[in-house]
């Protein structure tokens, strides 16, 4: 296997272990840093062929240290998961290669198939995208695996919350006490675990490109990053994507979520106290992982989220919540 120059930007043992897994002839010719992930170093490669023809993969390299050594859990779990998804009409990558352990790479690494589309975080067109991504959560909710994943884990408890500054302290407190009490019971689903506009693909003409105008088309192509893949309420995938655009767009847009994914064919917990429990459990997460959330948006060209501004979303939609199901 041989490499361009515009290749090098890959580690040589990972781009060595990468070629082991390419066809006889073909070669990493360009790569491209793929923004917007949190955990994980995430590059897009283009592989050539003799003939000329190219195709694209993707590398996750878990690089950061604390990531790294829970790498081998997170890169194996995802690589069954993307095997798994690979008989379902969930449009996920397909797994190439895994190096849980860092045996050939340089650091912990999957290579996988690289889906067409973009991820999409500007406020433009949300409407139409809103009930695409319900129902694309209610696909993923519908598989049903021969052997469950994980049962799901809270990413939070009601004495680790920090509201923000300027945060309406009445209400965090309030909020706090609903999560402190015990989960409520629930019907399991298989849960992506960490299903937000970040992690979902749509076919989309780039800003700034020729191409129609607004959502005529519009589809989603793929969904990504499947290592928090677990077993639990349906709920719960729900309560993020409304955290997540809650705080992207506004927290008018978290409860509107929640109303299309019901539209959508998803059942959510029956009683409202259930499902307040839930919401909350995950947006109060955000409290203290605000900045983690804002720098990748920012990346990704929403340069007037600021820490501050999202924080402000993120205490409206908590006191909206509470209003809404409390």
């Amino acid at each position: 296997m041989s490499y361009d120059d515009e290749a090098v930007d890959v580690r040589l043992l990972a781009l060595a272990w990468v070629g082991r897994h390419l066809a006889r002839g073909e070669r990493v010719v360009a790569t491209e840093t793929l923004h917007g992930g949190i955990t994980a170093e995430m590059r897009r490669l283009t592989v050539g062929a003799p003939d000329g023809a190219t195709r694209h993969l993707v590398l996750r390299t878990f690089a950061d240290p604390f990531f790294a050594a829970q790498a081998g859990e997170l890169l194996n779990r995802e690589a069954g998961v993307l095997a798994l998804l690979a008989g379902t009409g969930v449009p996920a990558p397909v797994p190439v290669a895994v190096d849980p352990a860092a045996a050939h790479c340089e650091y912990p690494s999957l290579l996988m198939t690289h889906l067409p589309g973009r991820t999409v975080l500007e406020d433009r067109g949300l409407e139409a995208r809103v009930p695409l991504l319900a129902r694309q959560l209610v696909a993923i909710h519908a598989v049903r695996p021969a052997e469950r994943p994980r049962p799901y884990t809270a990413w939070t408890t009601a004495d680790a919350v920090v509201p923000p500054d300027g945060a309406d302290a009445v209400a965090w407190a309030a909020a706090a006490d609903v999560i402190r009490k015990p989960a409520p019971p629930y019907e399991g689903r298989f849960l992506h675990r960490d299903f937000h506009p970040g992690n979902v693909l749509f076919d989309v003409t780039p800003p700034g490109q020729a191409g129609p105008p607004g959502p005529a088309g519009l589809r989603i192509t793929g969904v990504v990053d499947w290592v928090e893949t677990s077993w639990g309420p349906a709920d719960l995938d729900v309560a993020h994507c409304s955290s997540n655009l809650a705080m992207l767009h506004g927290p008018e847009w978290g409860l509107r979520f929640a109303e299309a994914y019901e539209e959508a064919g998803g059942v959510p917990a029956t009683a409202a106290g259930d499902r307040l429990y839930w919401r909350l459990l995950d947006a109060l997460a955000f409290s203290t992982e605000v900045r983690s959330v804002v720098r990748p948006w920012q990346e990704a060209g929403r340069t007037e989220l600021t820490t501050r501004t999202v924080e402000g979303r993120l205490d409206a939609y908590v006191t909206a919540l509470l209003d809404t199901l409390g």
